[in-house]
């Protein structure tokens, strides 16, 4: 990845050093250090300098970001990848159910990771995989992947701070009741599993889930779902404890009759963008399984 970064100085931000004005911009202090290793990585006005020197208003700030090396034991592979929105900075993309996001022991080639390091292989850059809301293998949806260091850092950074949005949509059979809450049931690893979690109030770690019914049709409800917390599994596990699995859930529900995966779909993400601060909002229609178990 090669990234130019173009900062205008104004009055306000006149007198700081360069180190100090990047980490108002939410920079970390390793981005810094990455920063500093860097050829003419810090150039003001077209003159290198370092971080440690003064900007004044009116100077043009240029961070030149260079990644050349590209993820390890990622293994380039030709899959269906559906963007949904690229720039310099970020890239969106719409996972189908059953890709994984990351290569696994059993799974070495069929994730979205192998599919992004073949785009960027075709394109003939370097390719580190970030991605920033991770997704179960058959949970489909949006999820937004850093193209580099600092938007990486910045976008960690808004997650953290709970600044980026996440709107999923559920199936669950029967009608939900109440038709609209908030869930708050701490989470913790089942004893005995590496992959299973549970409700557990004494041990667990704080998860919250906002719901809606948005309708109900064919004996099913679908349900949208904010999330407050980011836990593993956390809406499948929370509505199961509100009394209405996800169908198709092979963990916690394995109802197939409708689905052969959890009902779960990544619909909308909204967040500022990690360089220019814009608000952004991105959409994905419901999936025709999905969309086949209301329509039946």
């Amino acid at each position: 990845m090669d990234r130019i970064i173009t900062y205008h100085i104004t009055e306000q931000d006149a007198g700081l050093r360069i180190e100090q004005y990047l980490r108002r911009r939410g920079y970390s202090r390793q981005n810094l250090v990455e920063l500093k290793k860097m050829p003419e990585s810090i150039l003001v006005n077209g003159v290198w300098y370092y971080l440690t020197q003064t900007l004044s208003a009116g100077d043009l700030l240029k961070i030149h970001i260079q990644e050349t090396e590209s993820s390890e034991k990622i293994p380039p592979t030709k899959l269906p990848l559906t963007i949904v929105y690229e720039d310099e900075d970020i890239l969106v993309v719409n996972k189908p159910a059953g890709m994984p996001i990351h290569p696994s022991m059993n799974n070495y080639h069929y994730s979205l990771a192998n599919a992004l390091a073949w785009y960027y292989q075709e394109q003939g850059k370097p390719f580190i995989f970030r991605c920033t809301n991770r997704l179960d293998r058959d949970t489909s949806g949006l999820t937004v992947i850093a193209k580099h260091m600092v938007s990486s850092n910045i976008l960690s950074s808004l997650a953290c701070r709970h600044e980026i949005t996440r709107e999923y949509l559920a199936i669950s059979r029967g009608s939900v009741t109440p038709s609209a809450g908030t869930i708050c049931a701490p989470l913790s690893r089942k004893p005995g599993s590496v992959i299973e979690r549970v409700v557990d109030f004494e041990h667990g770690e704080r998860a919250v889930t906002h719901y809606r019914m948005l309708e109900e049709k064919n004996g099913h409800s679908l349900v949208s779902l904010h999330l407050e917390t980011g836990r593993t599994h956390q809406i499948r596990i929370h509505m199961k404890y509100l009394g209405y699995p996800l169908i198709g859930d092979y963990l916690y529900n394995p109802d197939m009759e409708h689905i052969r995966r959890q009902a779960l779909h990544s619909h909308r993400l909204c967040f500022p963008h990690p360089i220019t601060g814009e608000q952004m909002e991105f959409t994905a229609p419901l999936p025709e399984d999905m969309e086949a178990v209301l329509s039946e």
